[in-house]
């Protein structure tokens, strides 16, 4: 992984979760041939491990396939939700939790 290549090291997203494609708007360019254009993904594999489903991939350099950033993406779902992680130099980092119910018992409100 090339810290050269990004503006922010893992930079902070919230909640958002990317399963695949590059957060370009980190991108500074390659440090090795020194030019910016397109970050292809290379490498892509996707695991399941106890129920968890587990997605990685390499961002690389379209022009010189210098390897900008290592990508996981997680997926499971934990008691009655949907948990998602995202850990990548270039996209950032994130988790994000969404209720499998058709209302989230975390977003009522009390009635007295």
């Amino acid at each position: 992984m090339c810290t050269d290549c990004v503006q922010k090291e893992y930079p902070d997203r919230g909640n958002t979760c990317l399963e695949s494609g590059s957060y370009l708007m980190n991108y500074v360019g390659c440090a090795k041939c020194h030019q910016r254009d397109f970050v292809l993904i290379s490498n892509k594999a996707t695991e399941d491990e106890d129920g968890e489903e587990i997605v990685t991939y390499d961002h690389v350099c379209k022009n010189c396939d210098h390897i900008i950033a290592r990508h996981e993406y997680t997926f499971s779902v934990v008691d009655d939700y949907q948990e998602y992680t995202m850990l990548c130099l270039l996209c950032g980092k994130a988790e994000d939790s969404i209720s499998v119910l058709p209302d989230d018992p975390r977003q009522t409100t009390p009635l007295f």
